[in-house]
């Protein structure tokens, strides 16, 4: 046992003083010994420890009586089990297992003396809590805290009544409520519940102490809380108390996010400017506006100003950046626009940036690339990274987006990363390898990887990545931010990249067509129900490279589907694409010429096989146009035989270009009695005029 030493007696002891080993005595006289003394006598003189009830001071033999030495030189040797106390083996440390019924007894006695002492600590720690000041009034709380916080099943009434008694409580006491974990919770159910005064209420008494707030582990949710309810007063109440401590609070566990997330989403232009400006330097956050009305953010703009100043600022604002990246937190948009404001005012090929591209790169886990690719700021600096880095640099970049590449292409600004890489990377093969398997399901089975490219097209983001090899700088599937960043990127790579663009293009276009034109062929039916489905084929069967034969019958057949494949092939968007293919290529407005693609498509056969039989019917409808294009189409050998057909059926042509059309008629009249056109113009079918007008 602890605490306890057995008495060494003289007989164990040698002259020196050490103690020196038992004598082992021979097996045999042990066994004859053995079964010669009685079990009685061996139970009686075996060397018993009794422990007393004194503590370990209060003897000089420490508590255990000991046998007498003349006693001790009187047992025979033999040997005998070991005495278990307290539940161990004596010398082993090990518990015995113990079969006795007093062993159970003992056991249930010591659940009940746990059970009342476990009681005791609850008395206790409620005791403590009453001693505590506005004890009551926070217990109160919380039970109605408890009760409002199952919305659903309180009505009302009932929540009014308790709101109105919460507001009585904590009114003029708010401070006493939110730094402690599980009061907080009430004043933040009490904003949800509050109405404007209430919550400007709650806002004014907490002035002063919302950094104190923000760096709170539970009390940093109120701070978010009263910003999403609140209005512009309690936001320009709240925020300037963020000013001068920025620099600070980003190193805070727990600050950072909530400063970050006002930054991001709840402070104003100026604000922000103000916040950003302190990256600069421990001048702007003393002096905060520098007496200027409005604050830029914009550091060549301020370095343009104070020049001199250029040295100290890029040595704050990388130094704060630094510590960021080394600490692994890189999710802070914050930091991504200092991030750009940093490299946008470096030399582009100087020791500076070639480190900062280093620094990017730097992370071995991917975190801070990956973290850039989400942010406005960010993206816009990765596809710099891109377009500024060498190719060593960019294969490393690409390679940190491996697993993410479709997360990236649904995304508002990671779409971007995907674009710049498509024009900077002069690998087509490892563009083609790293970025197009991830991104079509390459790996899956064909049904599969036909509704992932599926699911890009209905999304505004995805697609754009899909068809900029194949429509280019469109602005129909290109935003006014992706114009403006490809410039950026354009006229960096004339510098950086050595292969043509419109040979890095190609090679792109020849490795992405084939999946495309399979899942053309195979979902014609769907795609032209949707006006982006039909701008998508139009645009894949004139850029793309290889066999296009089985794709474009698949559109020609839709001219013999159902009534419903029917009515969508009669749409605007379809009879644009219709037109567009049998054409052969795009209408170029500055040389007012038809821009064919090479090899020709010769889609106007294919059509023209389709819907000869009811090539009247096509004239007079809603695809009187794509007629009319196969009049104008170049190398059409069906040219004859179709104007054949349509000079003998002159008197319907003429009755369908004076009538109204079905469109016409449901559209309003400008004047009473007067039948105007969907757009003001004359009724009558404008396709079927001009096929009479190339007839005659």
């Amino acid at each position: 046992m602890a605490g306890l030493k057995r008495k060494e007696s003289p007989a164990t002891k040698s002259f020196g003083g050490k103690v020196q080993k038992k004598v082992r005595t021979d097996n045999a006289l042990a066994k004859r010994e053995r079964h010669s003394v009685p079990k009685a006598e061996a139970e009686t003189d075996s060397d018993p420890i009794v422990e007393s009830d004194t503590t370990e001071h209060s003897g000089e033999d420490d508590g255990v009586s000991w046998p007498s030495d003349d006693e001790e030189t009187t047992v025979a040797p033999k040997k005998t089990k070991p005495r278990v106390e307290d539940g161990e083996v004596k010398g082993s440390g090990k518990p015995a297992k113990s079969t006795d019924k007093s062993a159970n007894i003992n056991g249930a006695a010591n659940s009940t003396s746990s059970r009342e002492a476990h009681a005791k600590q609850k008395v206790l720690a409620q005791e403590r809590r009453a001693a505590k000041p506005n004890a009551d009034s926070v217990a109160r709380s919380k039970k109605i805290w408890e009760r409002l916080r199952r919305k659903s099943h309180v009505p009302l009434g009932e929540r009014k009544v308790l709101v109105a008694e919460l507001f009585g409580i904590i009114t003029g006491r708010v401070k006493d409520f939110v730094f402690k974990h599980d009061s907080v919770r009430v004043i933040q159910t009490a904003l949800k519940y509050a109405n404007v005064d209430q919550r400007k209420m709650i806002a004014k008494e907490l002035k002063g102490e919302y950094r104190g707030l923000a760096e709170s582990k539970y009390a940093k949710f109120l701070v978010g809380k009263l910003l999403v309810h609140g209005d512009a007063e309690i936001r320009d109440l709240i925020v300037p108390e963020f000013y001068g401590h920025v620099r600070r609070m980003m190193k805070h566990p727990e600050g950072s996010w909530i400063l970050d997330d006002i930054y991001r989403g709840i402070a104003t232009a100026q604000q922000k400017a103000i916040l950003l400006r302190e990256w600069y330097g421990a001048e702007f956050a003393i002096f905060k506006t520098s007496g200027e009305d409005i604050v830029s953010s914009d550091l060549k703009a301020l370095l343009d100003h104070h020049p001199e100043k250029r040295t100290p600022i890029m040595r704050s604002l990388h130094e704060l950046i630094n510590q960021l990246v080394q600490k692994k937190t890189t999710g802070f948009t914050m930091l991504h626009d200092a991030m750009l404001q940093y490299f946008l005012n470096l030399q582009p090929a100087g020791e500076e940036a070639v480190d900062f591209i280093e620094l990017l790169k730097g992370d071995e886990e991917g975190d801070l690339l990956k973290n850039l690719a989400f942010t406005k700021s960010g993206a816009h600096l990765v596809c710099l990274a891109l377009a500024y880095g060498n190719a060593k640099d960019r294969k490393h970049i690409l390679k940190t987006y491996k697993n993410t590449i479709q997360i990236l292409a649904f995304d508002n600004h990671g779409h971007q990363v995907l674009l710049a890489a498509f024009d900077v990377i002069d690998d087509t093969v490892l563009t083609s390898k790293s970025i197009f398997p991830e991104l079509l399901g390459k790996d899956s089975a064909p049904e599969q990887q036909h509704e992932t490219i599926m699911s890009y097209l209905v999304h505004l983001n995805a697609r754009i990545p899909l068809l900029y090899l194949f429509a280019g700088r469109a602005k129909s599937i290109l935003a006014l931010e992706d114009l403006v960043m490809l410039d950026a990127v354009h006229n960096i790579r004339t510098t950086t990249s050595k292969k043509e663009p419109e040979t890095r293009r190609k090679e792109l276009v020849k490795s992405l067509s084939p999946p495309l034109l399979s899942f053309i062929a195979a979902t014609a039916e769907t795609l032209v129900q949707t006006t982006f489905g039909c701008l998508f084929m139009t645009e894949v069967l004139l850029g793309a490279e290889g066999e296009k034969q089985e794709a474009l019958k698949a559109i020609a057949n839709l001219a013999n589907a159902g009534q419903e494949v029917q009515a969508a092939l009669e749409s605007p968007a379809a009879g644009r694409m219709l037109k567009t293919l049998v054409l052969g290529g795009k209408f170029n407005p500055a040389t007012q010429a038809i821009e064919s693609v090479d090899p020709p498509l010769r889609f106007h056969n294919i059509l023209y096989s389709n819907i000869k039989d009811r090539i009247l019917e096509w004239a007079t409808g809603a695809n009187s146009f794509v007629v009319v294009g196969l009049l104008e189409a170049a190398g059409f050998p069906e040219l004859p035989a179709l104007t054949r057909a349509l000079a003998a059926k002159k008197k319907e042509l003429r009755k369908a270009a004076t009538q109204m059309t079905p469109a016409q008629s449901v559209a309003p009249r400008v004047k009473k009695g007067e039948a105007k056109g969907a757009k003001g113009g004359d009724v009558g079918n404008k396709g079927t005029q001009l096929l009479l007008q190339k007839l005659d």
